[in-house]
């Protein structure tokens, strides 16, 4: 039986999640939880410094958390690491190998989940000497390559930690679709952290915003941007009551706020439907906005109120 059949319905899980790196430091992630369903493509989004290259490390097994508890794939983190890709925004790789000593490697060290033309192909498509020595690489070719090695293990779960920052816009569309096709023929779950608005609302169904070192909005896309609607009219905020205001801004005698409905919008407010930049924008700059997790993203132990 494949490991794609037996994958569990969540593929991540944190609950109270905490991270610190010294007594006295802020903490990277404090009280974070959520729920990833399986084989959702996630976009990870945040300010600099919000703790999400610590959440994506976490998940890896690469550090362990300070307080409460994360699963990955149903165990801690770790312990299924053989299904398990992650790509650091550093892409490490060994710059004295060449293209195919690193594809050797890589299938060296996953022999029994290596797919060697997967990996090849991935190379091949970017016109790479396998000849070359790593070090001798431009930034996008270092990422197909750091790429290749991620979907040649033929994961259950990619951590992806803004894979594409370094290519031009032809080289990121060309390899977000090879990702992503690969994602839809396998099932595999993706979370990724990019300030790529537009490339996440091409690709991802799925979302976590971390805010304050905790997930402040969680769920499937369609179902956040459903929970909230653009008003616009003649008042203040408060005259949107019993609404919860994300942001509101006034020009001229009008107001346009983002808000999360509770039940229908008065009479003389004209509505629209938000984008994903506007759902992002308005809570990205709103940081006291109440958390929103939608049911597929809420732990069964974490009580986390919408």
């Amino acid at each position: 039986m494949s490991s794609t059949s037996t994958a569990p319905a969540v593929a991540l899980e944190a609950t109270r999640l905490g991270k610190r790196y010294g007594r006295r430091a802020a903490a990277a992630l404090d009280d974070c939880s959520f729920r990833l369903p399986a084989g959702r493509i996630s976009a990870l989004v945040g300010p600099n410094g919000a703790g999400k290259s610590t959440l994506l490390s976490l998940a890896a097994g690469l550090l362990r958390p300070t307080s409460g508890t994360l699963t990955v794939l149903g165990a801690a983190p770790g312990e299924f690491r053989e299904r398990v890709s992650y790509l650091a925004q550093n892409k490490p790789l060994y710059a004295q190998l060449t293209v195919a000593e690193t594809l050797r490697l890589g299938a060296d060290l996953n022999p029994a989940r290596w797919d060697a033309a997967r990996a090849a192909r991935i190379v091949e498509e970017g016109a790479l000497d396998h000849g070359a020595r790593i070090r001798a690489l431009s930034g996008g070719q270092r990422t197909r390559v750091a790429l290749a090695l991620a979907l040649g293990k033929r994961p259950d779960l990619m951590l992806l930690d803004e894979p594409m920052a370094d290519l031009d816009p032809l080289a990121r569309h060309d390899l977000m679709g090879t990702l992503m096709a690969d994602a839809a023929e396998r099932g595999t779950t993706v979370l990724m952290s990019s300030h790529i608005v537009s490339e996440l609302a091409d690709v991802c169904d799925h979302l976590l915003l971390l805010g304050g070192s905790r997930v402040r909005l969680g769920g499937g896309i369609d179902d956040l941007l459903a929970a909230h609607t653009v008003v616009t009219g003649r008042g203040t905020p408060a005259d949107l009551a019993p609404h919860t205001v994300i942001e509101s801004r006034t020009a001229g005698r009008g107001l346009t706020a983002l808000i999360r409905r509770e039940g229908p919008v008065r009479e003389g407010w004209a509505t629209a439907d938000p984008s994903l930049e506007d759902l992002l924008l308005a809570h990205l700059r709103s940081p006291d906005a109440p958390t929103l997790l939608t049911p597929s993203a809420t732990p069964d132990t974490a009580a986390v109120t919408a």
